[in-house]
């Protein structure tokens, strides 16, 4: 099928005569995909290979997923496992990405599944994935911080960091300026790929790409959450570092459901059946379509819209991160 048009714009226009880069998106949608709210995991795993194959123009699935990948590569798969297995990232999705990686030839020691706890990505039933799959589980804090890389913005707001920051318990006038990648991205994985879900976020509008791994990647993160503009600036410009940006090769939206409130609580009531997966090499693009989505649920439900954080977004498309402008994303969509 070819290019979908997409509804009312969000973001400012393009000016005219633009030259500005296009953003392609390959969703694949199956109705039968989950059942009270629960993925069925073999149409999921269809879904999946589907949507790869289409994406990359390869014959089959091995081929698909060695496009992106090398079998020496260590690939992090990055997940927003804090509301739970109903609301964040789903496990079934991940298990078919897992599925398509061992099948191109990785070795399961060299699929690491992680988020920025451990303890949450047990609780969200990924310990389960482990064990049947052989792959490792990881937490961005637990591995450590990287004291050589780090997030320096400009204007350094001061954090009240936590136990689990590099610097925490410490003292002297540059504590709490800088935040600190996590050696798991310096020293472990060198691939990611992004699952992330159709989940609102009260600051950064949705938990997408942007916000999830950059969000997930480094320490004293909490001071940019109370602070929309703080958070705008940082979010594109922590997903920028090289040590993020460069090794993201692909972005997946989990749309089998979209909860429109709650935040990081899983709110099943406040939440609409899509049974859809979104694909793109482009995480911004991606992630404005779910703003999109989001408002378009509310509406549906008639409940309060909200303000939503498109500075974040219009600053990493100025990053060149990603396309923001919804007229130049392409939406295909798989039969």
């Amino acid at each position: 099928m070819g290019g979908h048009p997409l509804p009312a714009q969000l973001l400012a226009p393009a000016s005219p005569g633009s030259t500005a880069p296009q953003a392609d998106i390959f969703v694949v949608q199956d109705d039968t995909a989950t059942a009270a709210f629960a993925p069925r995991w073999d149409r999921v795993r269809l879904m999946v290979n589907c949507a790869i194959t289409n994406l990359t123009h390869c014959a089959t699935m091995p081929e698909a997923w060695r496009s992106l990948i090398a079998t020496q590569d260590v690939v992090g798969i990055k997940v927003f496992s804090a509301p739970g297995p109903n609301s964040g990232t789903r496990p079934a999705v991940v298990a078919a990405v897992i599925e398509g990686l061992l099948a191109a030839g990785l070795p399961p020691k060299q699929i690491v599944v992680w988020d920025r706890r451990l303890t949450d990505l047990r609780l969200a039933g990924y310990g389960t994935l482990a064990q049947k799959y052989g792959i490792r589980l990881a937490g961005s804090i637990e591995a450590g911080w990287d004291l050589e890389v780090f997030y320096d913005p400009d204007s350094p707001i001061l954090g009240n960091l936590v136990w689990g920051d590099l610097e925490f318990g410490r003292k002297g006038e540059s504590v709490g300026r800088k935040s600190f990648v996590s050696q798991l991205l310096t020293r472990q994985v060198n691939k990611l790929i992004n699952v992330t879900p159709l989940l609102n976020h009260n600051a950064a509008g949705v938990a997408g790409n942007l916000y999830s791994l950059a969000t997930g990647s480094v320490d004293n993160v909490i001071r940019f959450e109370s602070q929309p503009e703080s958070l705008a600036t940082a979010v594109p410009e922590i997903y920028g570092l090289p040590v993020l940006s460069d090794h993201v090769v692909l972005n997946i939206t989990d749309a089998l459901i979209c909860q429109y409130e709650g935040g990081e609580r899983g709110l099943l009531h406040y939440s609409t059946v899509l049974n859809q997966l979104r694909f793109s090499r482009d995480p911004v693009a991606l992630d404005v379509l779910s703003l999109q989505e989001l408002d378009r649920q509310r509406q549906f439900a008639d409940v309060p819209t909200v303000k939503r954080n498109l500075r974040l977004y219009n600053n990493a498309a100025l990053l060149q991160l990603g396309v923001s402008d919804l007229r130049r994303i392409r939406v295909e969509r798989i039969p």
